[in-house]
Parts: C-alpha cells; structure tokens; sequence
C-alpha cells in the first residue's frame, strides 16, 4: 500500500470513534488512514467536522492510542489483493491472510467501494440452482445469479442449513465459490475450514471472516471485500460465483453500532436511518452480467422470531427466494425446519420451473394449508371427528411433512444418519405419488428422513 504525505495527528478519543487533526488538506471520506502508535491502527474516515477535523471509525482496537498521536492519509479507501491465488485462503477485511498456509503475495489490488453494473450491462437469467434439498428444491428454488435468504431466530438451523448447501452444491460446482463471514464465531469459522479442506474442495473456494470480537466497523466492511473478490472472478476470469453470507443480520447490526457510536439519531426500533441505502449498497453489487453470475445464498437472523422486523423486511425485497425457518418446525423434530407456507420463490412460474413443477408445488402448499386449518378441530375433537376426505387431507398432508425431512451431511455426527443429496425429479416424483394416495397403507412414520421416496418401500 503506497502511503501518500499528508499528515495528521490524533485529537481525540471516543472507544472506536477517533477525531483527527490536519492543518492543510482534509482526506476524503472512506479514504483508510493509519495512526503510528506502538502498533499501526487502521482508521476510517467517516465524517469531516470542519476545515480541519475528520472523524474515524477505528477497524482495530484502539487500546494504546493517545492523543498527538502521528496518522497518515493512505489517499484512498480499503483496497485488497485480486486474482486466482486467492483460493484456497482465509483472509480478513484487509485482504490479508489469516490461516496457517503460505502468505499470499499480489501486487494488484482493488477498493473494496465499487458501484454495481450499469443496467444495460446485467443479464437475466432464468435457470434453477438445485440445492438436492428436497423441500427448497421444490417449494422455494433458487435461481441461478440471484439471491436467497435463510430466515429464521436464533437456534432453528440457519447456519447448519446454509453448511449442508455448501457440501451438495460446491462439489458439484464448477465455479468458484466464496463464504463470508460477518461476526462468526471462531469456532464456527474453524469447523467450515476443517470440512471444506476434508472434502477437497478448498482449492475452488475462498473464505472472508471477520469475528464477532472485531470492532463493529469490520464487521460492516467485511461484506464489501468478499463481494469485491467476487467481482474479479465474475467480471475478469468469466467465472460464475456462488457467495454465502453468515449473516447479513450481522452486517445490520454492525452498520447501526458505527452509526450509534458516530452519535447519529436512530430510526424505527433503534435501527440506522440509513439502513435501506447500506444494505441496498451490498445487495445491488450482487447480480449477473454478460460475463458471468454471482449467485448469492444469505442466512437472516430474525430478532424474536418477528418477520416484520425492519431488517428482515428490507432485506426481503432484495431476494428472489425466501426460505422461512420456523421454531415449530424444529420442535416437532421437522428437519430442515422449513415452514412451507411462508417460504416462496419467484421461480415458482410455469414458464419458469414448467407446468408439472408448478402443479405439484401448488397441490403440496394447497394441503399443507389446509391440514394447517384442520388443526384446530382436530385438537378439540380428535381427528375422529373429520369427514372420510378431511381425514384422507390429513395423513397425505403428515406424510409430506416428513417426507420433506432430509438427514444431512452437516450433522451425520450427532442423528447417526448419513446424509442424502436428492435430484429435483425425485422429490417430485416423491411427492406427487404421495399426492396420488399411492401410500395410503404405509405409517407416516416410514417417511421421516429418507432420501428418495422409494426407500419407503425398502
């Protein structure tokens, strides 16, 4: 990184908030400037005061600064290393390396601050991105150069859903893929990095972390250099690019802890008022152009369960799919606990996903729903009490709910079960015989996680 002259001196000290002094020209905002105290600390600017002030967000701990303390201006934002020997590495939001392999050396860099494609550049695309998730595969597919959300409270299986589609699809996968990871836990971070170098795939792969005991103004960048690096690949390796974000709660988060601590006033339920732009500033990066495709898969936390929370609604109207986690599912032992009726998809058209798809994922939404209306008489007067048909609803609707359980590769060590990838075929032909009533003699509990329908037979 090449240090331009300008100099300034630190003049005060707020926690991660720093105030900094220059008697000539001001730098510009989000330019990275670094102060020389017993250790060099990276600062950001995120506001001028006056003629002579600026005032930073520190992207490092700030303990041992003082004030007079030496700062100079880099002359512009972050920038990180592109190009192909970034695979295979962990790195943090500075584009430096934080595993235990060799340290990358490239010359070239990029600023992690880039403008999304012009829209005469973008292409759309209509192609399904299977998962081998038998529930998301047939109620809420993804589409391939678009993105999807994983929502869902704390402990109903977000990341674990997020690491299985990571196992069935980069093996798979014929492009690049990248994880990132805004405010993970370590151990989490470290796991990941076990299995995917285990399973051999860590060679077409990229990792980007920044953990939760970061100050909040890593975690709110660490997006931007992951999605940067996703960039390259797309834009000047003609690659496609299949990006997952854990979690974009967290990159929420961390923009309203910057804004709190920069004394701005909050909006709704204490958010930034500038939510709707930042996350709109991630988002939009990630799209399909003429010379390939990033297709993003993104966990959302939802605080208190409550999807009319004002980060969970406006990350929805980013998303082509929406995968809802619902905590009664995971009671019930439904997994993955995908609520069905409040998952959705765009792809879900005829024109898209073809006549037969459509049918069968209307038909299986159409019982489950109505089983759901049945539930209340059935508490009050026992299933007894239903007509000969209700009662058919019934079994076909609890035979599809655990047909649409899966055992998966991400907890084969903790159910005992070896996990099952299934084709988009076979979960519809499994569902539609179900629909069929071609099972009508066998328990509902044979249906309860199998891969193919066929193995209820066996």
């Amino acid at each position: 990184m090449n240090y331009k002259l300008t100099k300034g001196k630190v003049f005060s000290i707020q926690g991660s908030v720093v105030d900094i002094w220059f008697d000539n020209s001001l730098p510009a905002i989000q330019n990275l400037l670094i102060a020389e105290s017993n250790m060099k600390i990276p600062l950001e600017v995120v506001f001028q005061l006056n003629s002579n002030i600026v005032r930073c967000i520190a992207l490092h701990s700030t303990q041992g600064l003082s004030r007079g303390v030496p700062v100079e201006d880099t002359g512009s934002p972050i920038d990180i290393p592109i190009g192909n020997q970034l695979l295979g590495h962990i790195f943090n939001v500075f584009g430096n390396t934080i595993d235990s392999g060799e340290k990358v050396n490239i010359e070239r860099r990029k600023s992690i601050y880039q403008l999304p494609p012009p829209l005469d550049k973008r292409v759309t695309k209509t192609e399904i991105f299977q998962t081998g998730i038998k529930v998301i595969d047939v109620l809420a597919p993804l589409e391939k150069g678009g993105k999807a959300g994983l929502f869902g409270g704390a402990g109903v299986g977000k990341t674990v859903l997020l690491t299985e589609m990571i196992h069935n699809m980069i093996g798979y996968y014929s492009g690049v893929s990248i994880f990132c990871g805004i405010g993970e836990r370590c151990r989490e971070g470290e796991e990941l990095y076990r299995q995917m170098k285990a399973a051999g795939v860590m060679k077409d792969m990229i990792m980007v972390f920044s953990q939760m005991n970061e100050p909040p103004g890593c975690r709110f960048k660490v997006g931007h250099t992951a999605l940067t690096m996703a960039e390259y690949f797309r834009d000047e390796e003609r690659k496609d690019v299949l990006l997952l974000i854990d979690n974009i709660f967290r990159f929420i988060q961390a923009g309203m802890e910057v804004s709190g601590l920069m004394g701005l006033m909050p909006s709704r339920l204490g958010y930034q008022a500038s939510l709707a732009t930042e996350l709109a500033q991630l988002e939009e990066r990630i799209t399909n152009t003429s010379s390939g495709a990033i297709t993003s898969i993104q966990a959302v936390y939802v605080p208190a369960d409550d999807l009319t929370d004002p980060s969970a609604v406006h990350t929805f109207s980013h998303l082509a799919a929406s995968i809802v986690l619902s905590r009664k599912k995971s009671s019930e032992g439904l997994y993955p606990a995908v609520d069905p009726l409040k998952s959705n998809s765009k792809m879900i058209n005829t024109s898209v996903v073809g006549e037969k798809h459509y049918i069968i994922a209307h038909e299986v939404k159409s019982t489950l729903s109505r089983y759901e209306n049945l539930k209340g008489i059935i508490a009050m007067l026992g299933l007894d009490q239903l007509s000969l048909e209700d009662r058919h609803l019934v079994r076909r609707a609890r035979q599809l709910e655990r047909f649409l359980t899966q055992p998966f590769v991400a907890t084969e060590n903790f159910s005992g079960i070896k996990g099952k990838m299934v084709d988009l075929e076979d979960s519809l032909n499994g569902c539609e015989r179900i629909l069929n009533d071609e099972f009508k003699s066998y328990s509902e509990d044979t249906f309860y996680m199998i891969g193919k329908i066929d193995e209820v037979i066996k």
